[in-house]
């Protein structure tokens, strides 16, 4: 993987003010890839493609990454992003909304990273519970959403997300197939774990 050119993918989209995973919450993430090794992993927004690009590295020998962008120019920049570092037979990009593309797929997955349209998260959640191998994490970005998912929150521009957020972290927390812990780095993520049944 060309280190530099991901420097490069990184500093670009925090200029143009594309939202990345960020640096604490990536580092996070990493600790448990690191051990999980995983096979396959679904990312349910791609962006730019540069978190997808970092969990390259943590994949086992032959993993491949599935990750799903509705947006035609963000797809575009991570096509072209993807191979500058040169991970391009790691990564398999389905253009379109998640909403119709993940009722199509019956993979398997060891890892599910959720960070796209945050009034979708349950929805999310539930295909991803679906398709989640036994022993899986799904990890969930932003899932404090700016500290409004926790607060009294109310205006009626983000209403909808924030709602939604907190119908995810209640179904996460609730379901006993899950453990989850809700951590307070970047803008909140969300780390369940599927219990061994």
């Amino acid at each position: 993987m060309n280190k530099k050119e991901l420097e490069k993918i990184k500093e670009k989209a925090l200029k143009e003010n594309i939202p990345i995973i960020m640096d604490d919450t990536l580092e996070v993430m990493e600790k448990y890839l690191i051990t999980k090794k995983p096979q396959r992993i679904l990312e349910i927004g791609t962006a730019v493609g540069y978190s997808a690009i970092c969990f390259t590295e943590f994949l086992a020998e032959d993993g491949m990454i599935d990750t799903i962008e509705r947006d035609i120019e963000r797809v575009k920049e991570a096509k072209e992003n993807i191979k500058r570092v040169g991970v391009e037979e790691k990564i398999h990009i389905y253009e379109g909304d998640a909403v119709e593309i993940l009722p199509t797929l019956d993979e398997k997955y060891d890892v599910v990273f959720i960070d796209a349209a945050k009034g979708k998260y349950p929805f999310f959640l539930k295909e991803s519970m679906r398709m989640l191998k036994s022993d899986g994490i799904i990890f969930a970005d932003n899932i404090l959403y700016k500290g409004y998912v926790m607060s009294d929150y109310n205006k009626h521009k983000q209403r909808t997300a924030v709602r939604n957020l907190r119908e995810y972290i209640k179904e996460v927390s609730e379901n006993p197939n899950l453990e989850t812990e809700i951590l307070e780095v970047g803008d909140g993520l969300a780390i369940s774990k599927m219990k061994f049944s």
